[in-house]
């Protein structure tokens, strides 16, 4: 469902990935794990077009990026640091505004259900401006989800949410795993991410430097097979 090929980024003189390569197949739940700077939003830009590469292939759902990103965009749901809402629109109103981008039928119907996944059917019809940060968070998930993507890209997805709305998104993404689609999630949170994730992916100075599927790790093991992975990538 993605496939990365020595992924080079840079921003000015800094090579932020450096040569990178990640696979993902089809219903498989990653979970991007590594320190501030490791590369792990940047990657996440570029796999949702939102940033070019310097050099390297990048292919999501058959589709190569940066050329087809037109046609990703319908297979893809993002969640990224900013909400990508509009504050002078209702809740009901910025999720009615994407479905018609993605040319949703029963467009409504589908935002009334997305609206009751997250919690916010009783606030439908306020304006976007007068949510807390927790709840914008809240509605950038139903957006993500609105069109049911093949491919979700979750770029820590709990930050601003309260202890409820962490369990209510868990169970979100759960759900989304359980019908097949691929998600990908960064996150600072191991216990979280090994409670939801089936492979830890860890990532150091712009490379992943070490993959282990849950099944073969445990959820106890997670912490000493992150720490033994970044010290191994400090000596590459």
């Amino acid at each position: 469902m993605i496939q990365v090929r020595q992924l080079v980024k840079r921003y000015g003189p800094k090579t932020v990935l450096n040569h990178l390569d990640f696979e993902v197949q089809r219903g498989e739940f990653v979970a991007l794990l590594g320190p501030n700077g490791a590369g792990k939003t940047t990657l996440l830009r570029v796999l949702s077009s939102l940033a070019r590469p310097a050099a390297g292939e990048v292919i999501l759902a058959g589709y190569r990026l940066p050329e087809q990103a037109s046609q990703v965009r319908d297979r893809l749901g993002v969640l990224s640091h900013q909400p990508l809402l509009y504050g002078d629109l209702s809740a009901e109103e910025n999720l009615w505004f994407f479905g018609r981008m993605y040319d949703l039928p029963a467009v409504r119907e589908r935002a009334s259900e997305v609206l009751d996944l997250v919690g916010l059917q009783g606030r439908k019809g306020d304006l976007v401006r007068t949510f807390s940060r927790g709840m914008q968070q809240r509605l950038a998930i139903a957006r993500a989800v609105l069109h049911q993507p093949q491919v979700l890209l979750f770029d820590e997805p709990h930050t601003g949410l309260d202890q409820d709305a962490s369990v209510m998104l868990d169970g979100i993404m759960l759900e989304i795993a359980g019908q097949g689609r691929t998600v990908v999630m960064t996150s600072h949170d191991l216990s979280r991410a090994a409670d939801l994730a089936t492979r830890f992916d860890i990532i150091s100075k712009g490379q992943i430097v070490a993959s282990g599927l849950k099944s073969d790790l445990g959820v106890d093991n997670l912490l000493s097979f992150y720490r033994e992975a970044l010290q191994e990538g400090e000596k590459v």
